[in-house]
């Protein structure tokens, strides 16, 4: 089997809640998605996707994906979309770094695999863990009262755990954590997300005042230093995130102790074959993970979904279901939630069939 061509299309992606706002400011409200397709010289198709949190979140950027896909993608026509690690030493001879740009081809390839082999991706990743997988859910910055005003909405939704973006003014962050924390109920978790959004100095105060909050703390600083002396300061379990892009920070982070949870997103690490390796390299070291993306739509999600489920359950933290976020669908297929919780498809491949009237024609053909 080899690949015969790689297509782009564009897909425009609203936020069912308006918009979605996070530390120092930032905030969107349509997403710029791109979906990959895969063509190969025996019928077989696999897509994939990649959408970036906007150009400021973390160095990647929704035209970077497609500018990259005519960089890279001459470079792959011919190869057996099957051997993913001989393509993905492919991908990173032909393009340094831009991991982003390399997975939503990754992604495709895997689906691809799937086909081809009549199994879900999920079961190639390592087999089904149990009937389905916990998510949480992201509690977009506002005033203290309307995010914990929003704990009771999403909790009769089913979510159970609850990342709460933080990241702004110290004294107004400390109102937002005990305003939340005082809605929830047993069982219930909190995260309390800074996306690098604080100053150390601020950190520190911020987790000196929630000593007494049962309280998750996740990337408060912007480097991996500031985090390791904030974590060396507090006793609340910590998540590290936006610092972790590939297996080195990794196994720094477990050396330091810096971390009790880690967060891997299949793009930063450049696809889901990439993702694999940290998860399974996680488990082996006994980190809890979160297992997800930057954002997404509907292959973005059955993709994170086919990651998580395949994941040792006492080894996933949570999961998310960003297809839910948004309004367009524009896949068949696509994994949903169900009472805060979702499970991967048992369809071959990822499972999902794209509606092409949705995506419309691709703005970019590799071939």
């Amino acid at each position: 089997m080899k690949i015969t061509s790689i297509s782009a299309y564009k897909v425009m992606l609203p936020l069912r809640e308006g918009d979605y706002k996070w530390s120092g400011g930032k905030s969107i409200d349509l997403f710029d998605s791109t979906i990959v397709r895969v063509d190969t010289d025996e019928g077989i198709t696999g897509w994939g996707e990649v959408c970036p949190l906007g150009p400021f979140y973390l160095p990647a950027y929704a035209n970077g994906v497609r500018a990259g896909i005519a960089e890279l993608g001459p470079h792959l026509l011919g190869y057996d979309p099957r051997e993913l690690g001989k393509l993905n030493r492919r991908m990173d001879a032909a393009l340094k770094g831009h991991e982003y740009v390399k997975s939503g081809i990754d992604i495709a390839c895997w689906d691809i695999l799937g086909k081809a082999t009549g199994q879900p991706v999920c079961t190639l990743l390592g087999g089904r863990y149990g009937e389905d997988f916990v998510l949480y859910r992201a509690i977009s910055q506002e005033s203290p009262e309307a995010m914990a005003a929003k704990v009771s909405q999403y909790r009769a939704e089913g979510y159970r755990r609850f990342q709460l973006k933080v990241g702004g003014e110290a004294d107004v962050d400390i109102e937002r954590i005990r305003a939340v924390a005082a809605q929830l109920t047993p069982g219930d978790r909190l995260v309390a997300d800074a996306n690098t959004g604080w100053r150390m100095h601020d950190a520190l105060r911020v987790v000196r005042a929630v000593r007494d909050v049962d309280v998750y703390i996740e990337q408060p600083c912007l480097t991996y230093e500031e985090c390791l002396t904030v974590r060396r300061h507090t006793d609340h379990p910590f998540v590290l995130d936006e610092v972790i892009n590939g297996i080195e920070p990794l196994l720094r982070g477990h050396a330091d102790r810096a971390m009790d949870v880690v967060n891997i997103k299949i793009s930063k690490f450049g696809g889901l074959t990439k993702a694999v390796q940290a998860r399974d390299l996680c488990a082996s070291l006994g980190v809890v993970m979160t297992l997800e993306d930057s954002w997404g739509g509907d292959i973005v999600t059955a993709a994170i979904s086919h990651l998580a489920h395949s994941c040792p359950t006492e080894f996933l933290f949570t999961s998310t279901d960003f297809n839910s976020y948004v309004t367009v669908d524009f896949a068949d297929g696509a994994p949903q939630r169900k009472h805060g919780r979702m499970a991967a498809s048992t369809a071959p491949g990822l499972g999902i069939t794209p509606k092409m009237d949705v995506l419309g024609p691709p703005v970019l053909v590799v071939k």
